[in-house]
């Protein structure tokens, strides 16, 4: 786990997360893990439900982007 991928939070900016779901085999992990920002799909395939990510789940939101078994996950900074 290279230190450049984890993100930072600051005042001036937030984090959203995304999910490509062509490349997500719906492990589900990641619901577990960060239930505030994803849920199940009718077919049992994460989907998000809130892209901002708050302060408080921003290291889980890092754990799911790191752990996902098929790299579904990305984690962007939003200035603002």
């Amino acid at each position: 786990m290279g230190g450049d991928k984890v993100a930072r939070i600051t005042s001036k900016s937030h984090y959203e997360i995304s999910i490509d779901p062509t490349v997500c085999d719906g492990y589900g992990y990641c619901v577990e893990l960060l239930p505030a920002n994803l849920t199940f799909d009718d077919w049992g395939f994460p989907i998000v439900k809130t892209r901002v990510v708050e302060a408080e789940e921003l290291e889980m939101a890092n754990h799911v982007v790191q752990l996902c078994p098929r790299s579904a996950f990305k984690l962007s900074k939003v200035k603002g």
